[in-house]
């Protein structure tokens, strides 16, 4: 059976529907970073989940062709993550995506190093036709973190939002968002086979504990 993170890492991927708090190890993607509206039809988000998915399968299914990665395992791709912000604002304004910045990502397992990362860039752009140039390889350490499940339509995102926030403020944390940690999705569901109120989102939010006056 291939390696599936989803399974294996069900604290990670597989929250409850309820505010939880979760160490997150340190992993490496592919991503392509970018601004604006993600619901532009052909737009640069949707630009870059294709150039995401392209390189993640030339990876997986390496081992079919010459290339070689030391330690390769067969494995299912991981799902499609994506890191939100807004200049001058903590977490993320719904009401006006216009104005998101964000990084989508697909996580790598452990095996690719960075030499294999770039013969997959250069693989699949010569094989698909497709500039692959603005994905990157990205190591993220997002440590503690508040997650849950969100069950509905990305727009109604902050109501999940708010009660993970409530849940901080009742177990002495805070939010602790800054250029290295940001809102972070992680879509559990296809948009073009699930209808919007069935959808499932990770929603993870960096945090830290809140000092005490006098401690």
């Amino acid at each position: 059976m291939p390696f599936d993170f989803k399974k294996e890492y069900k604290q990670l991927y597989l929250p409850k529907n309820k505010p939880a708090l979760v160490t997150v190890p340190r992993a490496n993607f592919v991503a392509v970073r970018g601004e604006g509206d993600p619901n532009v039809q052909g737009g640069a988000y949707q630009q870059a989940v294709g150039i995401l998915y392209a390189i993640s399968y030339t990876i997986k299914m390496s081992y079919k062709g010459t290339h070689r990665i030391d330690g390769f395992f067969e494995y299912v791709v991981p799902p499609l993550e994506g890191f939100w912000w807004q200049d001058g604002m903590d977490g993320v304004d719904y009401s006006d995506k216009s104005s998101f910045q964000w990084i989508s990502a697909i996580r790598l397992p452990d095996f690719v190093q960075r030499q294999d990362f770039d013969w997959a860039v250069q693989e699949t752009s010569r094989k698909k036709g497709l500039d692959c140039t603005p994905a990157g390889f990205l190591t993220i350490d997002e440590g503690l973190c508040v997650q849950m499940m969100h069950l509905g339509t990305y727009d109604s995102e902050p109501e999940t939002v708010a009660l993970m926030d409530a849940f901080l403020l009742e177990n002495g944390y805070a939010n602790d968002f800054s250029e290295s940690r940001r809102h972070h999705e992680i879509y559990l569901s296809d948009p073009r086979k699930t209808v919007a109120e069935q959808r499932k989102t990770v929603i993870r939010h960096p945090i830290k504990p809140v000092t005490q006056p006098g401690s």
